[in-house]
């Protein structure tokens, strides 16, 4: 029988510094959606590090939630792995929103999406918790994103990394406050944008 784990390389180099991110914005109990969870590794790791929470993760791709609930077998707080479209509709309601790495590598409309999405299930105060590579004033933050961002646009004209104060204004216009910044391993940064009540 074929396992269908997938594996990311830059999960097991990320998770931690991003798990320090949730301990200090995250609710102590409550529901934590995760949007676009790639191959899984990333919310088994959170889930086994926060017991009192519970993980709900979500993607588009058939083959990722089946890596998805394979690698959350036996662990209790971690619900199956929802067929959740960033442009779509269909978002549950939830305590706090997690989307690693998914802004660089699709439309902007999914992040239009996300950002609509997250206003209409979030509580007030709730956190959105983005990571993931930006431009800040229009530059990178580090050499290595000009090349991968030239990669990403020559894959796909709709992918690449996004402005920093393109995202906020679009959060802004969704009724979130100002990010709070946080500086991450790679030239990454951890946004944190709170519903307004």
């Amino acid at each position: 029988m074929t396992d269908p784990r997938r594996f990311a390389p830059a999960a097991s180099r990320n998770r931690d510094p991003i798990l320090a991110i949730l301990r200090d914005h995250l609710p102590a109990t409550g529901l934590v959606l995760e949007v676009a969870s790639g191959t899984g590794e990333h919310v088994l790791h959170f889930a086994t590090a926060l017991p009192a929470l519970t993980f709900q993760p979500s993607d588009p791709s058939p083959e990722a939630r089946a890596s998805i609930d394979a690698w959350a077998t036996g662990q209790p707080n971690i619900r199956p792995a929802l067929a959740l479209d960033a442009t779509g509709d269909n978002w549950p309601a939830a305590d706090a929103i997690l989307c690693i790495n998914m802004i660089h590598i699709a439309p902007w409309a999914a992040t239009l999406g996300l950002l609509r999405g997250a206003a209409h299930c979030l509580p007030p105060g709730g956190p959105l918790i983005l990571y993931g590579p930006y431009r800040r004033g229009g530059a990178h933050t580090g050499p290595g994103n000009i090349a991968f961002d030239a990669d990403l646009r020559a894959r796909d004209l709709a992918w690449g990394i996004r402005d920093l104060e393109a995202v906020a204004e679009a959060a802004a216009a969704q009724g979130f406050g100002p990010p709070a910044i946080t500086p991450m391993p790679a030239d990454n940064l951890a946004l944190v944008f709170r519903r307004m009540p």
